[in-house]
């Protein structure tokens, strides 16, 4: 399940990719870039921000993540890790040919958070509309802290996720504890969620791409138990 940067099969990380949603890749950046990486992001949070989403969205999704786009306000330094040539190839080996880059989204996570509750980034009806998530990370995420990913493998193929508890656990999840440096690669379908944060903060980044048949708005609605919610709209949709 667990790679290791140094020793990277391009085609069978894609095949692995797709049979289980997702696949982990220890020690893929630098520990000296990715704690330069953590050190802008909380010169820009500091420990307690504001929550950016309203309140009722926050009850309804329990989803207690603080996003940031850096670049989109001119914070070149994040291009270092979307330009990456041996993450550029990984994806090309898993979208094809002409896939694009998205946006990069910090998510930060504040002490007493709840975490994210299970959901899908995107609607799950057709299945070349899918964002791919790549995530890095700038700190270490363990069971001490809290946050942790859980995600049932091979959920990209069940399509919607089903109604139930927004924290319910599965006999076939997967628990992971990033560590800093750690790239893991998910499909915006595969059922997913974030721990109960027990320490005082959590970072992860999330440089999103999608194949090009895609529609640019792919993330604007995401699924959970109990709603399909759109950011564009602040509105629940289903």
């Amino acid at each position: 399940m667990t790679k290791i940067a140094s020793n990277l099969n391009y085609d069978a990380l894609a095949k692995l990719f797709w049979v289980q949603g997702f696949i982990v890749i220890e020690d893929f950046f630098d520990t000296k870039l990715m704690s330069e990486a953590q050190s802008r992001i909380m010169s820009h949070f500091g420990e307690s921000p504001d929550y950016a989403h309203d309140q009722h969205f926050i009850d309804l999704s329990k989803t207690e993540v603080i996003p940031w786009f850096p670049q989109n306000e001119g914070h070149t330094f994040f291009n270092t890790f979307e330009s990456d040539t041996r993450l550029k190839k990984l994806t090309t080996q898993i979208l094809g040919e002409e896939w694009k880059n998205q946006y990069c989204m910090v998510m930060f996570s504040k002490k007493g958070s709840k975490g994210q509750a299970w959901h899908q980034d995107c609607p799950p009806e057709n299945n070349t509309q899918f964002n791919l998530n790549r995530l890095l990370y700038s700190m270490d995420v363990d069971e001490e802290l809290g946050g942790q990913v859980y995600i049932r493998p091979g959920t990209h193929r069940l399509g919607a996720l089903t109604k139930g508890p927004l924290f319910e656990d599965f006999d076939d999840q997967v628990v992971l504890s990033p560590k800093q440096g750690t790239l893991v690669l998910l499909h915006g379908h595969c059922w997913h969620r974030i721990g109960k944060l027990n320490g005082d903060y959590r970072v992860s980044t999330n440089y999103r791409a999608a194949p090009r048949e895609a529609a640019d708005s792919i993330t604007d609605i995401c699924v959970y138990r109990n709603m399909r919610y759109q950011f564009s709209t602040a509105q629940i949709v289903g």
